[in-house]
């Protein structure tokens, strides 16, 4: 299937930035042929339902040919489905349908390593001196046969493995089943770009790129430095990784020119491009990453990922990304497939569907691209998963202080029949009880749910240019009070002020004074005489007077 290319308003070529991304997990979001795995098909039969919120972009995790080490995170063939989750024929019509209901389509790109199992690495471990022997990283021994430096993996331990067969060890920032590709080598740049090249014919519409300030390392192999300002957002800090100031593992200057590159394969087909990045100062390389109008579009951090959160902290991050960044783009995420749900890691154990709709209107009122992570729309907290039905192996190696990544990966509750409606099968991790009592079916038409605030919302928030693409600043408050100005040009200005806590606040926010509310947004809140009176997780919004 070739893509048509189509011409496009000089005006049209920003467009992702009012956008909004909606990320489906594929293993979780919805299974159709009972073996308790979510699959394409699934998606596509899901479709109407994500259309339904007012979103633009469906991210969609891996869901190419793997052995399921990382669950799709170590790709074994970058150019097909792995049969779990369907067939190429499959995504074609899982394309077509999205483009039918005005759905763009971005897909995982995990191009700092591969699976151990990939046809690229199989030949590369041969000898060190067949066609790919360099395509990975590998280093001779110290002299005493430790490794050559002290890199470490995110996943624990040290990033070297060694390998009998060349006798050297490889590289790989993860698991140990995830080599690391060799990008000072042209063509596994060019691989990378011939790969993605197939699905942009095939009808991508844009690419998320994993782990991408990843793909360069130093070339003389230093040692990384102690780090001065230990790094919390990426990982936990019972991880030693982050004891560690990584500069000669990542966030290399020789990726600037790979992305231009990529940039440059992505504009041929008018797709767009968002980067994860988890670095030691992830703010100043998501400004570097998108900066210019020739790299990536748009990045995103682990900076509002993080367990505890607060209205300064939220300020903080926003005005230095704004402080930095040299006409790039943010997307701001405060959920993922990588974390605990938001529900819990902010709002705690018993967190009211309130604090949801909350924390909704506050991402979506950030300058940037809002990105969603499925089942956040129906206030799903995290989901218990007891040690011996774990499947993470991040998780099952920093228990129990760090419970890993599947208490997020739970399957969707579609209903509160069994598994939630996902499957008819066993579903490869358990349905929390919790979610089924919050299942889409059980709020859909109910005006007081979390669901269908999220699609008010979003409607709501389209009619504002100041909340999709206006300059933002932010006013001293009080905590738990976090306030904010959007401006627009030819555009009345918008302040909006939220509640971060459980309790009523009230406060001075003389910025506020003569504003007029506007209606329509659905949450409570008041501005009289410039005091702020907020209910528990209430929010207020107005034009400035």
């Amino acid at each position: 299937m070739t893509k048509q290319l189509t011409q496009v308003s000089p005006h049209a070529s920003d467009w992702y930035r009012t956008a909004i991304i909606y990320q489906i997990y594929p293993r979780s979001f919805m299974d159709t042929n009972g073996d308790g795995v979510g699959d394409l098909p699934g998606i596509t039969a899901r479709l109407d339902y994500i259309a339904s919120l007012g979103v633009d972009i469906v991210w969609i995790s891996p869901f190419f040919k793997s052995p399921m080490k990382d669950f799709g995170y170590d790709i074994a063939d970058y150019c097909d489905v792995d049969p779990m989750f369907g067939t190429l024929a499959d995504f074609d019509s899982m394309i077509a349908k999205a483009h039918s209901l005005g759905l763009k389509i971005m897909i995982d790109q995990v191009m700092s390593h591969t699976a151990e199992e990939h046809p690229w690495f199989k030949e590369s471990r041969s000898s060190r001196d067949n066609p790919k022997a360099d395509w990975y990283v590998w280093a001779d021994p110290a002299p005493d046969g430790n490794p050559p430096n002290n890199w470490m993996s995110v996943f624990g331990g040290s990033s070297w493995q060694w390998d009998t067969r060349r006798r050297q060890y490889y590289l790989h920032n993860f698991l140990t089943s995830q080599p690391d590709l060799n990008f000072h080598c042209p063509a596994v740049q060019q691989a990378h770009l011939d790969a993605l090249r197939f699905w942009l014919e095939r009808g991508v519409d844009g690419i998320r790129l994993d782990a991408c300030n990843f793909h360069f390392h130093d070339t003389e192999l230093r040692s990384n430095p102690p780090a001065t300002n230990r790094d919390t957002a990426t990982v936990s800090d019972v991880n030693p990784y982050g004891m560690q100031a990584h500069i000669y593992d990542k966030s290399r200057p020789e990726n600037l020119p790979f992305l231009q590159k990529l940039r440059a394969l992505l504009d041929e087909y008018q797709a767009v491009s968002i980067g994860e990045v988890g670095a030691d100062d992830s703010l100043a390389v998501m400004a570097e990453y998108t900066a210019d109008g020739d790299k990536l579009h748009m990045a995103y951090s682990f900076n509002l990922l993080v367990p505890q959160c607060s209205a300064h902290y939220i300020r903080q991050q926003v005005e230095n990304f704004e402080a930095r960044v040299k006409g790039g783009w943010a997307s701001w995420s405060v959920g993922n497939h990588d974390v605990q749900r938001v529900a819990t890691r902010w709002g705690g154990p018993e967190a009211p569907v309130a604090f949801a709709k909350m924390i909704l209107a506050m991402q979506l009122s950030l300058k940037g691209t809002p990105c969603l992570y499925q089942g956040d729309e129906l206030a799903f907290a995290e989901a218990d998963v007891p040690f011996e039905l774990l499947q993470d192996p991040y998780g099952i190696t920093f228990w129990p202080e760090f419970k890993g990544r599947d208490g997020c990966r739970t399957p969707m509750a579609w209903s509160d029949a069994a598994n939630g409606g996902f499957t008819t099968g066993k579903p490869w991790l358990p349905v929390s009880p919790d979610h089924l009592v919050k299942a889409a079916s059980k709020q859909e038409g109910d005006a007081e749910s979390s669901l269908e605030f999220t699609r008010r919302f979003i409607a709501w928030r389209r009619q504002f240019p100041q909340l999709t693409r206006g300059d933002i600043e932010f006013f001293d408050a009080p905590e738990p009070v976090l306030a904010l100005r959007r401006d627009a040009a030819g555009e009345r200005s918008i302040i909006a002020v939220f509640n971060l806590s459980g309790a009523p606040v009230s406060c001075a926010l003389p910025q506020a004074a003569g504003g007029e509310q506007i209606a329509g947004y659905g949450l409570p809140g008041s501005v009289v005489d410039g005091q702020v009176a907020l209910p528990a997780f209430g929010a207020w919004f107005g034009y400035a007077a």
